[in-house]
């Protein structure tokens, strides 16, 4: 909302009889109460007339002056006499060159801040710094001849305004003065602070302005180190003064610093010089350099030298949960400066298909994925619980134009819309893609026919659509998904993991939570310029990563090579044969055919199902029945060793009194049981050619008794001697099992 400043006082009368503030009821009289009412409808009336301005009005204001905008900015841009300056020439420098230098003034006994508003210094806005020759102010008669109040022919009155300029360095406060020429328009001067390379806060008698470099700066830092609008605005106020800071502007630089982002994007795009055409969808989105389209990095007869397996669009989808925004108070009054044109969808367009698409809660036929059902759960004070986008799946970049919101979770209506737009992005005449999403498996069952059932949804003629699951994601799936949705079984997928877009939600996250309660449309523009600096810097890196991937590919190509032909000579040919014809066939026909790639073979028996079956088929002499059970008592036995052995690495140290008792009762009951074990085995080895006397071999750690054990200590007694185990020892052996 705009300050109190920007109020014209003018229309006030020249006095009101309004008592007090302070007054009260009881005290006053009727009639000082009569005026206070007179005095309260004149206020009242005031307001109507003056409204406050909101930040959406102020930029509703601005809109209709976008493209003067843009002409002075790119006026300012161009070579001036030869790109020669006028002020470099000049042997000497002035003030007014130097307007935001911090100055400080003796007092008589110390150096003390000031301003060179303080100091007198005026800045004339217009004529390159120079003071207008058609201004004018009270001049002395006795000097000029003329009367106070008058002046000469065809000039006008000196405008002077007390201005806050924000540059890197700090707040600035200047007094100003703007041009007063013939054929001047005095509300126009706005444009005037423009063509100095300040950006006015307002249109209408703005009393803030912002430089070019410190908008700049904010942007670069909002895309470099995800700096918030009032992180850096706090700088700017330390650099003023870090003891006393002044009057917040941190309103200001969010509404200025949205408009100057759509201004460099239209820039930058090539719409400053023909302001007339539109963007269009994506129309201010970069995309990815590598990836086909038709008309742009594809030769005219690509048909002819590529097939249709090389000329593949390969894309990923996913969502970012954290990616979240709250409900707006009058969405109605927002006011959206580039909707549809970056990478998020145009959202009329967007909410409408919505609206048309039907919640279908598919039945699931593979793993139940408790990620995407736990995003279902819907929040009452969100209007959105994250996004959904499309990238290329090899190099990374956002597709241009599909972007969504999502509304209660990872929904297919939401993710449809996303997918159907990115195949249709600069994709003419390109009849395969693959896509690879989280839960592929089922969300290709029924894609076609929600296309076809959905007026919003289009899809490229003649498309071929291959549904694949990331690697990571893959394991979590059944285990027939396996083959099917694999991409080790997709021709042209190369080496790739379909989880690229996971690495581009981590910086992502760091914006997350301030565009969280911005206005949609803010949101949106910031959104969409975070993934325009990202696809930039893999534009401006795709070279070096490509030629390092291709190295590697080559080398990695040639050991493979090796290995298979290595792996080929030892094999049946006939079976290689059969093998590489299953193969393609597999390739052609895909989904259940691709089931030869699924692991085959029987089911292990259990552990009781193995001792049934040795005890049925058991045959020993008299004097070894029992052998089964005794086999399988001893691997009980290893196997409460390892429960132990896990129980107490789980335990501190020292352990507790409590801790100890119940371990040492373990250990005897532990013991009680391999004793009975060795005696009992001790029948089935009589007859057997044993070297030296039977001596069991098992761990001394858990065969100690109560007795034997100290404070520090532990100490077992055998036939051969003492067993000393000190308790650093015995963690150390427990932890590197």
């Amino acid at each position: 909302m705009a300050s109190s400043q920007n109020l014209n006082f003018s229309d006030f009368p020249d006095s009101l009889d309004i008592p007090n503030s302070n007054w009260n009821d009881a005290d006053d009289a009727p009639q000082s109460r009569r005026h206070t009412k007179v005095g309260t409808l004149i206020l009242e009336w005031f307001i109507i007339k003056n409204p406050l301005q909101s930040q959406n009005d102020i930029i509703r204001e601005w809109l209709p002056w976008r493209a003067e905008y843009l002409n002075v900015i790119l006026e300012g841009e161009q070579l001036a006499k030869g790109g020669i300056c006028e002020k470099c020439e000049e042997a000497e420098g002035s003030v007014q060159d130097l307007p935001f230098h911090k100055v400080q003034q003796w007092n008589g006994t110390h150096y003390q801040p000031t301003s060179l508003m303080e100091l007198g210094f005026l800045w004339h806005i217009g004529h390159g710094g120079d003071p207008c020759p058609y201004n004018w102010s009270d001049p002395d008669p006795e000097e000029s001849g003329y009367v106070t109040g008058e002046g000469p022919p065809n000039h006008r009155k000196s405008s002077r305004f007390h201005m806050t300029i924000v540059h890197t360095q700090g707040n600035f406060s200047h007094e100003v003065s703007v041009c007063n020429c013939p054929g001047s328009n005095p509300s126009d001067w706005h444009l005037d602070l423009l063509r100095q390379r300040l950006f006015p806060a307002s249109i209408s008698k703005p009393k803030t302005a912002f430089t070019f470099d410190v908008l700049d700066h904010f942007l670069i830092d909002a895309l470099e180190c995800k700096t918030s609008a009032m992180s850096f605005y706090q700088k700017l106020k330390r650099f003023t003064d870090n003891a006393f800071p002044e009057r917040d502007r941190y309103r200001e630089l969010m509404r200025v610093s949205q408009l100057w982002r759509d201004l460099k994007h239209r820039k930058w795009f090539g719409f400053g010089h023909d302001t007339e055409q539109d963007p269009g969808d994506g129309g201010l989105a970069l995309f990815c350099p590598a990836c086909p389209q038709p008309g742009l990095n594809l030769p005219a007869d690509w048909k002819v030298q590529y097939d249709r397996d090389t000329v593949t669009r390969q894309y990923v989808v996913d969502g970012n949960f954290t990616a979240q925004h709250m409900k707006m108070n009058k969405p109605e009054l927002d006011v959206a400066l580039s909707d549809g044109k970056g990478y998020m969808v145009s959202e009329v367009p967007y909410q409408s298909h919505l609206q048309q698409s039907l919640d279908s809660k598919e039945r699931s036929t593979c793993s139940n994925h408790r990620a995407i059902n736990a995003a279902n759960i819907n929040k009452s004070n969100l209007w959105s619980t994250g996004i959904g986008a499309t990238a290329c799946a090899h190099h990374g970049c956002f597709v241009p134009h599909s972007v969504v919101d999502f509304q209660k979770g990872e929904r297919y209506m939401n993710t449809d819309y996303s997918i159907c737009n990115a195949l249709g992005y600069h994709s003419d005449s390109i009849t395969k893609a693959l896509v690879i999403y989280d839960v592929g498996c089922q969300w290709s069952i029924n894609f076609r026919s929600r296309v076809k059932n959905s007026p919003s949804l289009l899809l490229p003629p003649a498309l071929e659509i291959t549904p694949a699951v990331g690697k990571f994601h893959l394991a979590a799936h059944k285990l027939s998904c396996f083959p099917r949705y694999s991409l080790n079984f997709v021709k042209g997928a190369g080496h790739l993991d379909g989880e690229i877009l996971e690495t581009l939600w981590a910086p992502f996250n760091k914006i997350s939570p301030t565009a969280r309660s911005m206005t949609q449309a803010h949101r949106q523009e910031v959104y969409d310029d975070h993934m325009r600096d990202s696809n930039w810097k893999k534009l401006v890196g795709i070279v070096p990563s490509l030629l390092k991937k291709y190295k590697t590919a080559n080398k990695c190509l040639e050991e493979m090579n090796q290995a298979y032909e290595q792996l080929t000579i030892v094999l049946d040919a006939d079976k290689v044969t059969q093998w590489e014809l299953d193969a393609l066939r597999a390739e052609a026909d895909r989904g259940e055919a691709l089931d030869i790639y699924l692991l085959k073979g029987d089911k292990a028996p259990t552990f009781h199902e193995v001792q049934l079956q040795l005890t049925k088929n058991q045959e020993s002499p008299p004097g070894n029945v029992g052998s089964v059970a005794w086999l399988a008592e001893g691997i009980s036995i290893e196997d409460s060793q390892d429960q132990l052995r896990s129980e107490l690495q789980q335990l501190p140290i020292p352990m507790s009194p409590k801790q100890e008792v119940k371990i040492s009762e373990k250990r005897q009951r532990l013991s009680v049981r391999i004793e009975k074990f060795h005696s009992n085995g001790q029948a089935f080895f009589k007859g057997l050619d044993i070297d030296g006397a039977f001596t069991p071999q098992d761990d001394p750690t858990f065969c100690g008794k109560e007795e034997d054990e100290d404070e520090d200590r532990e100490f077992w007694d055998d036939d051969e001697g003492n067993w000393e185990v000190s308790e650093e020892e015995l963690w150390s052996w427990l932890l590197s099992l």
